[in-house]
């Protein structure tokens, strides 16, 4: 045991993981006492980038991505507003006519909305950013916790958000897995607030798109007709329907937001209680040999041999076959 390099406490064991904060001191391995921890997976998965020693439970980036989470949440509010603004400028031509007043009105509501959509953009970008990184390590920790039960490969964790058609569907079996490995052994994993979560944010994009189609489809009439057509009415009124389908749909994503949020919160915690419970609490999972584990000793504390092989693990004929952590899906697909 040395003292932690994050928290001071003096809980590092020779895997380098902190016992008491979950930091791992990444340069440990070569200058604390004993043979540097193999990882328990490399004849099968050598390039896996798995963390040293164990799961990895710091929390800098979980908090990082929350409040990334939180500013979105409130640029979407300003987004909402926006789009109210629009619907009243475009009910408001359709009440009185196209005239100077209706114009400028919906040029300033068009301002105003360019700079709601430019911060909406950079604060979704910057969540987005922090939830794949988050996502990934959450997937990759939960290898640990159930090695070979996830149906994707490591690399799908970040990549299966920004696949065009297949990230309807690829992302949630992925978090389902991960909700799996990641609760005690016995326990169920709760769904009720992932479900709720994928459910509004999925809901949200398809209303996102139809609201696109239906304004696409409206702008271009008006600009090819002109305020001169009998039609002309129809056609605005077509946009005013475009926006509120994307009033809507903000409101959706306001609350998938929240929810979302949540979900990094509820997903934290449960992988923080699954390593704090130990390998010894994984069901059908024998004691690794050569060091003793206690029940309730977390991942990567003293007596933690992560270096060590499984009877019957990957580099002994594991049934399981191996997931590439960069393949195109799920193992043997």
């Amino acid at each position: 045991m040395y003292p932690c390099g994050n928290c001071r406490a003096a809980a590092v064991g020779p895997d380098g993981r902190c016992a008491a904060c979950g930091a791992y001191q990444q340069q440990a391995a070569g200058t604390a006492p004993g043979p540097a921890p193999a990882y328990p997976y490399a004849p099968a998965m050598p390039a896996a980038p798995m963390p040293v020693g164990g799961v990895d439970l710091r929390r800098g980036l979980r908090i990082a991505l929350m409040i990334a989470l939180g500013v979105s949440t409130a640029v979407l509010l300003f987004v909402f507003w926006t789009d109210t603004q629009t619907r009243v400028a475009i009910q408001d031509m359709l009440d009185n006519g196209v005239t100077s007043t209706t114009e400028q009105d919906l040029q300033d509501t068009d301002a105003a909305a360019t700079i709601a959509g430019v911060l909406n953009f950079v604060t979704l970008a910057a969540s987005a950013a922090l939830w794949a990184v988050w996502f990934r390590r959450a997937r990759i920790n939960a290898e640990f916790f159930a090695p070979g039960s996830h149906r994707f490969g490591i690399g799908w964790a970040a990549g299966a958000w920004f696949t065009p058609v297949v990230n309807f569907w690829f992302p949630k079996q992925i978090v389902n897995d991960i909700y799996k490995a990641s609760v005690l052994p016995g326990a169920r994993a709760p769904k009720g607030l992932l479900n709720a979560w994928w459910t509004l944010w999925t809901a949200s994009g398809v209303c996102a798109m139809v609201s696109s189609v239906l304004s696409a489809a409206a702008g271009a009439r008006i600009a090819a007709k002109g305020y001169d057509g009998s039609s002309w009415r129809e056609d605005v009124e077509a946009l005013k329907n475009a926006a509120n389908v994307s009033a809507f749909s903000t409101l959706l994503l306001i609350a998938a937001g929240v929810l979302a949020l949540l979900v990094v919160r509820q997903l934290g915690g449960l992988q923080e209680q699954r390593a704090t419970a130990g390998p010894a609490a994984a069901p059908g999972m024998p004691d690794m040999p050569g060091a003793p584990v206690h029940p309730g000793a977390p991942y990567g504390a003293p007596g933690y041999a992560p270096g060590q092989q499984q009877p019957g693990g990957p580099a002994a004929g594991w049934p399981h076959p191996p997931q590439n952590p960069y393949g195109s899906g799920p193992a043997g697909y």
